[in-house]
């Protein structure tokens, strides 16, 4: 009997080799590294037994639906994993699986670590002012920034990626670690000097904030309005998490009242869309004090290519009858 397996974008080639030697099944990659529309994904899907998924494509009970009974996995080539239907992929035995690693852990913190650095040195200003040609001689108050050392980070949330970071600027640039998260955590308190606060707190004492937290019910608008009040003029908060962590039209409230220095962000609340209203994401795409990556944070050849074995290794888990490595609970 053939396995259908549906790739629903193209992805590194190193996980798609190890699904093409597998006797017994059918591999179907959707030929374009372009978003697939969505009457094509549920025409695609159809007869299915396995889904490789992006995090661009919703699963929900209308893709369920159009796959039919026989659908019985979801491979995520993602760490996240809030564009599936969690509730309708159990109530319909569909097993579903991630990409976490160290390696994606690291690249986030390192991406969230060239925000901070940028913003803080005014990299991307400087850069285009340069390339305009502007620069005419040097100054003494040319394009003033603030130094990184003997500042403070708040951490939210503490998993790997949270973790990577805090050791990277703890160990390298001897930053003062602020942290959030469920509970304490007695490692990083040992090894990093970290302190655990709460959020408010947090908030309230640093110069930079970085996120790293899922998107769940309890984090979506984690930073809104209040949140935004309670920060530094001086500080600057990093997002490379989800991007309906942080509710955007209090952001650009606060950008455009001062409230804060700036935003780095890999991620947004209405993806593509800079913001729901086309004043704010214009607002956002011409501001000096805030930098835009397009959801790069993972995107390097090591990385992208480790989450397409991982994505792989799930998949021939479950041929062999096996639990995959990382299935989601």
């Amino acid at each position: 009997m053939t396995t259908r397996i549906f790739v629903t974008r193209q992805i590194p080639d190193e996980g798609i080799k190890m699904l093409k030697k597998l006797k017994g099944v059918k591999l179907d990659v959707y030929a374009s590294d372009l978003l697939i529309p969505r009457k094509e994904l549920l025409k695609r899907v159809k007869g299915a037994d396995i889904l490789l998924s992006l995090l661009t494509e919703k699963i929900d009970a209308e893709v369920f639906d159009a796959a039919g009974p026989q659908l019985k996995m979801i491979a995520n080539y993602a760490v996240g994993f809030d564009n599936i239907d969690l509730a309708e992929a159990k109530k319909r035995g569909v097993i579903v699986s991630n990409t976490p690693g160290e390696e994606i852990a690291e690249t986030v913190a390192e991406h969230a670590i060239a925000l901070i650095f940028a913003l803080a040195h005014r990299i991307h200003e400087v850069d285009a002012f340069t390339r305009a040609g502007k620069y005419h001689g040097w100054g003494p108050k040319m394009f003033l920034g603030t130094d990184i050392v003997g500042k403070t980070l708040g951490v939210v949330g503490t998993g790997k990626i949270g973790g990577h970071l805090i050791q990277r600027m703890a160990d390298g640039f001897g930053v003062k670690i602020l942290y959030t998260d469920r509970q304490a955590n007695p490692e990083l308190d040992k090894k990093y000097h970290a302190e655990f606060v709460t959020l408010p707190e947090l908030l309230k004492r640093s110069d930079f904030i970085s996120l790293h937290v899922p998107l769940l019910p309890t984090t979506h608008h984690l930073l809104s309005t209040k949140e935004f009040k309670l920060m530094k003029k001086t500080a600057y908060v990093i997002n490379t998490a989800r991007g309906p962590v942080i509710d955007t039209q209090a952001l650009v409230a606060a950008l455009k009242a001062g409230r804060i220095a700036g935003a780095g962000l890999d991620v947004f609340e209405f993806e593509p869309k800079f913001a729901k209203d086309p004043a704010d994401a214009k607002f956002l795409q011409k501001a000096w004090n805030v930098l835009l990556t397009p959801h790069t944070a993972s995107a390097t050849h090591e990385t992208r290519q480790a989450m397409s074995r991982r994505a792989a290794e799930n998949i021939i888990a479950y041929l062999n009858g096996k639990t995959p490595p990382n299935a989601v609970k």
